[in-house]
């Protein structure tokens, strides 16, 4: 049984390292455009704790009362930061959710954060208070024009409602800002 175990966890080892290697590099185009700045990174805060949405009980300014980043997630925040650095990438502005997992990435990555309520998860909120927070996010969107890269650390569903795609823990989505605050994707990267 053990054999059998080990075996296994080898084999999903071995198939996950090429695409792990793959999706360290970034498109070089994509690498481009990010050196260039001007534009909106929408960053999922990084691993956390186990679970989805927060525990009964959530309080937003307790951390205790939250799903917190592991420590694993600690470590890629902070990888994370060093990529923009090694990689040349400006950044102007960290906004970041008010929810710790997403404050503590930002702080850990680029070593401040400016806290945005308009980042805030939309988890549990119905769909006109959804419809509403996104309206407001991207009336905010449209006031950008910044010369760097302005990182927003937020959600997953945040990230999905604003730009589309899917992303992992730590991943980001780089877009411009369009009409009206819509966001045009040019690419996901995961550091």
């Amino acid at each position: 049984m053990q054999r059998r175990t080990f075996l296994y966890a080898l084999t999903l080892a071995a198939a996950s390292a090429p695409m792990l290697a793959a999706r360290a590099a970034a498109d070089p185009a994509l690498l481009a455009q990010l050196r260039r700045g001007g534009n909106v990174i929408l960053m999922r805060h990084a691993a956390t704790t186990p679970g989805t949405g927060d525990p009964d009980g959530f309080v937003l300014n307790q951390c205790g009362t939250q799903r917190n980043l592991s420590e694993a997630g600690r470590r890629d925040a902070v990888r994370i930061g060093a990529e923009f650095v090694r990689l040349g990438i400006p950044v102007a502005d960290v906004l970041s959710s008010r929810w710790c997992r997403c404050l503590d990435t930002a702080q850990l990555a680029f070593g401040r954060v400016t806290p945005a309520p308009l980042l805030d998860s939309m988890f549990v909120d119905d769909a006109e208070t959804k419809a509403r927070k996104l309206r407001a996010a991207q009336a905010w969107l449209t006031t950008f024009k910044g010369a760097g890269n302005i990182v927003l650390v937020t959600h997953d569903v945040n990230i999905r409602a604003l730009a589309g795609p899917y992303v992992e823990q730590g991943a980001m989505v780089v877009a411009t800002v369009g009409d009206a605050g819509a966001l045009r994707v040019a690419g996901v990267w995961l550091p």
